[in-house]
């Protein structure tokens, strides 16, 4: 067989989203840590935006969307499976991916670089990166500038400081629902992962290495912690379970967390996308919440809302919704 290669970095929550799905699925791939050394054999591959994941499949056109490249590898290597049994299930993981994709990385995205000292810290962890680990000994000058660069994108992901309380409540309730959910449960949706736990995991992996919201998880929900440590290689270690036998601590997830925070943001910016409009303002329940309009996950919530919407007849996914508040956000605009 040949391999896949995905160009990735340890600093993208993304890459390891993908380099663990691959793992878990036991298949061969070259890990190809994108840094100055390589920059035109990545230049060469990319398509339309220089950035990472991108994978390169033997059998498929390269892939720069992790939510693409999961299902596609999915489809290709259905064994072992990361599509929870239940139907009900299947549809609340990638709920909590595209959760996870959209709106927990605008939580890692400000942990990371709208406080000190995490800013400065992941600047130097980019600059090893770019250096093949190897960073200049003059090394105040560019890692000022990668802090500067970075912050300056804050507003463009939705992180700026008028935004900051909400981002910084919204990551911490959902860990510690997440920390009650995983007292019981190895993985979201059972003894193995979804998508959801690839996704969900890269994002907190990402906050365990910056100093301000590292601590706070390891000291507060230790279970997410240790099963960030587990999703790096993940292995099924039984079957998934139905939605009867997780609803009891996977129901907070979306009660206290989703409902209040990433399906009214996802709802308001597909409606501000869908009138091409530049800003949009959403009443959360930590107050109003306003960023510039993001099309890629204002086309990702519309998809998400037609998946929803093929899944009418299940009673159990219907009750589930209704009772968490989320069903009112995805139905279809």
């Amino acid at each position: 067989m040949t391999n896949y290669r995905l160009f990735g970095a340890d600093t993208s929550p993304y890459s390891l989203k993908v380099k663990a799905f691959l793992t878990y699925k036991e298949l061969p791939f070259e890990w190809v840590t994108r840094s100055r050394s390589n920059e035109a054999d990545f230049q060469a591959n990319a398509q339309t935006i220089a950035t990472v994941p991108l994978l390169v499949s033997p059998t498929r056109p390269v892939s720069q969307d992790s939510t693409a490249m999961l299902a596609a590898i999915e489809a290709d290597h259905p064994e072992p499976s990361s599509v929870p049994d239940d139907p009900a299930c299947a549809m609340l993981a990638l709920i909590l991916e595209d959760f996870a994709d959209e709106w927990l990385n605008k939580c890692m995205f400000q942990q990371r670089w709208g406080q000190s000292p995490d800013r400065e810290a992941a600047a130097l962890r980019v600059l090893a990166q770019l250096y093949d680990g190897k960073p200049p000994r003059a090394r105040k000058a560019p890692q000022k500038q990668i802090v500067e660069r970075m912050t300056a994108r804050l507003s463009l992901v939705g992180a700026e400081a008028d935004n900051t309380a909400t981002l910084d409540a919204s990551w911490r309730r959902f860990a510690l629902c997440l920390n009650d959910h995983l007292t019981n449960h190895l993985c979201l949706f059972g003894t193995r992962p979804s998508v959801a736990d690839f996704a969900l995991a890269a994002q907190f992996q990402q906050m365990l290495l910056d100093p301000t919201p590292g601590n706070w998880l390891r000291d507060r929900a230790p279970f997410v912690a240790a099963w960030c440590a587990f999703m790096e290689a993940p292995q099924a270690g039984g079957p998934f379970a139905d939605l009867g036998a997780l609803e009891e601590t996977l129901a907070p997830l979306f009660e206290r967390e989703l409902s209040v925070t990433y399906l009214p943001w996802a709802s308001a910016n597909a409606a501000s996308a869908s009138r091409n409009r530049k800003r949009f303002s959403v009443t959360l329940t930590d107050g109003a919440f306003e960023q510039g309009t993001q099309r890629y996950a204002a086309r990702s919530f519309k998809s998400l809302r037609a998946a929803v919407s093929t899944t009418a007849g299940d009673e159990g996914l219907n009750k589930f919704l209704e009772r968490t508040g989320a069903r009112k956000h995805l139905a279809k605009a």
